[in-house]
């Protein structure tokens, strides 16, 4: 769960320093990386990201360990990322890549509540 917090915090910086791009890629991983940590718990692991959350999906967000609407925050993420790292003309607001590291800070939380780790 490390790793998902310094990524956030590298978002932060990104934020402050008004480079959206980079921000909404460390703010993806931020959520990303919590999911692999969840995962890790129950030796789950996928080389895609798509594997990933669609391993999230199914052993942490349908069986209710974590709430439905914190987990719209990793997919949400990696949509956006998506497009600001391979858009060529993308570029994301202050305000859209703000909500979204709050959705993840929140979804970060979710599963460190899922794991039992704070």
């Amino acid at each position: 769960m490390a790793r998902a917090h310094v990524a956030l915090q590298e978002a932060d910086v990104l934020i402050e320093q008004r480079h959206f791009n980079g921000a909404m890629n460390r703010v993806y991983y931020a959520a990303f990386y919590a999911a692999r940590a969840a995962l890790a718990t129950r030796r789950l692991d996928s080389s895609r990201h798509s594997g990933v959350i669609a391993l999230f999906q199914e052993h942490f967000v349908r069986t209710g360990i974590v709430p439905t609407d914190a987990a719209r925050a990793l997919p949400r993420a990696f949509e956006k990322r998506q497009t600001s790292d391979y858009g060529d003309f993308s570029e994301p607001s202050s305000d859209e890549v703000v909500s979204l590291r709050d959705q993840v800070h929140a979804f970060i939380r979710s599963c460190e509540a899922a794991i039992g780790c704070r």
